[in-house]
């Protein structure tokens, strides 16, 4: 065989680099990371929504004064939900606006658990705590088992009660703590600057570490409260009779019932208030009215308690807490991660503040930190835990407490808020809060399964079509091109099986599902992959028409198709990548395998379809027009040698 022209790689190497990356690939697909099953189960791609069935939520806006949410706020609210849909590891996800109010999102397989905190609200707020019925204090105390971090120096060793259980009168609360300082309660902090450490050992959780049983989580979640549509105070004042309504109006402070159980009666109409009733009275009234419960507190339309500018109530641990304004809020916090703390040995979510925002950071937990004893917030703080030394801060998360802690120290740097949390939910709540706050609330509708009957008949239907126009495009090429036919059949071949290998292990490795658009950006690649055999081949023909012998037009041809190849394919790319980035759901489908199948589409040409036709130029049947496929260009140029 005769070397190659100088300059020209070797073609058995260019076919070995091919032979390589088949065979990495495939060791992908058999044996890297999330090949599970038989081996004929590890060759199964990962299949869409319309292909293998899932499941379909829908989130309905809820309605504030009888306005439907506006278009910017519910675009928004679709691209914060698609990001939240991104983090779970899912692609091709369907994030659609229906109507003026509905946002529905598509999940291939089943997803319900998935899909239930999509659409919450996610509103951050730190509250100064000012109020606090006396039934907090009297919960039964469940002493944390993790070990609490090395006091400071000077601090004495507290004990903490764990998340979802309170501290009775003379417990130690849970603190903030920032630096050493003197008179503090080290230890057992909920929400605390981080003390330096290693980075976590080999030893630590991973994130799909077993957690404990039960362990909640500080978001809540749940059917939407029955009656949220919004009323006024006068209709509320109407429901509970003029006599109840001006008494609650009067109340300066909650009504103890522990000394007057009867004192109760006086206020029984409003234990039949409905969730959206209770959110319209002033809260004040929701703090002191004895028969306003936290069932109907929790029963709140979403987004009840968002204001940042009026003092709010919800409850903690069983009382009701009085809260006053929020200075910082969840658009104050820069980053939000789930890290592992090595000296309490649970994870935590840490948060870094904006630049302003670390300032009203600061300003609050000054003024939680330099209270006095005569302070609103002393005493409530007292009556959540006891003997306390600080007031207490409460880090709310749309109508839930995640904590509560004291301020010992005035914090300036990043914090971090902990609690029973395990590798999940710490970074589902550090999710909710890097992605943002929904600027509309909703309500979870129903999630309902998704037959894949017609997309697989659809299936069924593609692929055939696909195997009679595959057969058709072989029976043509083997027809007009014959030997050089046999180039074009084992390349697409190629192509077809590195699209498939990559496929399987895309799904794996980015979430990446394969639907119905997917598949016709595959078949529509398979045109882009026939004009570059035509281009090449033709380029061909004109260089032996030419007169030049076949085995010096094979590289002329090369070197003169290869630049329109490059052009055309770059062209494909470029627009795939254009109409990945500026559509969504399936169109971004279809944009992602149509570049995929070009760029391996390319990878061919260069790794085997050239190296194979150089090979062929240095075989006999090459120069034979009945075998090669040039048939009459070769006859002719054969014609005019023994002429000439």
């Amino acid at each position: 065989m005769a070397r190659p022209p100088q300059g020209q790689p070797h073609p058995g190497r260019q076919l070995g680099v091919l032979g390589l990356i088949f065979v990495v690939l495939y060791l992908f697909v058999f044996f890297g990371s999330g090949a599970k099953g038989s081996f004929t189960e590890r060759l199964h791609p990962k299949l869409g929504l319309d292909l293998v069935g899932g499941t379909q939520a829908t989130y309905v806006a809820s309605v504030q004064g009888g306005k439907a949410p506006s278009k910017d706020s519910m675009e928004q609210a679709r691209d914060i939900i698609q990001n939240r849909v991104d983090a779970l590891g899912v692609s091709e996800a369907s994030v659609v606006i229906q109507g003026n109010s509905n946002i529905v999102v598509s999940l291939a397989g089943e997803a319900k658990d998935q899909l239930k905190d999509l659409a919450q609200a996610a509103q951050m707020r730190f509250r100064l705590v000012i109020g606090a019925t006396g039934d907090v204090a009297t919960q039964a105390l469940h002493p944390s088992t993790a070990t609490p971090s090395a006091p400071a120096s000077g601090a004495a060793p507290s004990t903490v009660p764990s998340a979802g259980a309170s501290a009775p009168a003379g417990a130690t609360a849970p603190q903030v703590n920032s630096s050493p300082s003197s008179g503090g309660q080290g230890g057992g902090e909920v929400v605390k600057a981080p003390a330096p450490s290693t980075p976590p050992s080999a030893g630590a959780p991973s994130a799909d570490a077993s957690a404990p049983a039960a362990t909640p989580t500080p978001v809540t979640t749940g059917a939407p409260a029955p009656g949220n549509a919004p009323v006024t105070r006068e209709q509320v004042a109407q429901k509970v009779g003029a006599t109840e309504w001006a008494a609650a109006s009067k109340l300066a402070a909650p009504v103890d019932l522990s000394t007057d159980p009867k004192a109760g009666l006086a206020y029984k109409n409003f234990a039949t208030l409905k969730g959206n009733e209770v959110a319209a009275l002033s809260a004040q009234m929701q703090f002191a009215v004895p028969t306003i419960g936290c069932a109907q507190l929790d029963n709140r339309p979403n987004g009840a308690i968002d204001d940042a500018k009026s003092e709010v109530v919800t409850c903690y641990n069983g009382g009701k807490i009085l809260l006053d304004k929020a200075p910082v809020i969840g658009n104050d916090i820069d980053k939000a991660s789930p890290a592992f703390d090595q000296q309490s040995g649970q994870w935590v979510v840490s948060l870094d503040f904006k630049s302003e925002g670390s300032t009203k950071w600061a300003a609050l937990t000054k003024t939680a930190f330099n209270a006095t004893s005569t302070d609103p917030c002393f005493t409530a703080a007292t009556a959540m835990y006891g003997q306390v030394d600080h007031c207490a801060v409460a880090v709310v998360l749309d109508k839930a407490i995640v904590s509560a802690p004291q301020i010992q120290g005035v914090l300036t740097g990043t914090s971090q808020i902990t609690g029973q949390f395990n590798a999940t939910s710490a970074k589902d709540l550090a999710d909710k809060l890097k992605f943002g706050a929904i600027p509309v609330t909703f309500d979870a509708g129903p999630a309902e399964t998704v037959s894949a009957t017609l997309g697989i008949q659809q299936l069924q239907a593609g692929l055939l079509a696909a195997a009679i126009g595959m057969a058709l495009v072989a029976i043509y090429a083997f027809f007009y091109y014959r030997l050089l036919g046999s180039v074009i059949f084992l390349s697409l071949i190629l192509s077809g099986l590195l699209t498939f290998g990559a496929l399987i292990v895309l799904g794996r490795s980015i979430g990446f599902t394969l639907s119905l658009a997917g598949i016709a950006g595959f078949i529509v690649s398979l045109g882009v992959a026939a004009d570059s055999f035509v281009i090449y081949f033709e380029r061909l023909k004109d260089e032996i028409h030419e007169g030049r012998t076949p085995r010096s037009a094979v590289p002329r041809a090369w070197a003169r198709a290869r630049r329109t190849i490059i052009s055309a394919n770059t062209i494909t790319i470029l627009a795939a990548v254009v109409l990945y980035i500026v559509s969504i759901g399936a169109v971004q489908g279809f944009a992602f395998a149509l570049g995929l199948a070009t760029i391996l589409d390319l990878l061919v040409v260069f790794l085997f379809r050239h190296p194979i036709m150089t090979m062929f130029a240095n075989t006999k049947a090459f120069l034979s027009p009945r075998v090669s496929g040039l048939g009459r260009v070769l006859r002719r140029a054969q014609t005019d040698v023994k002429e000439a």
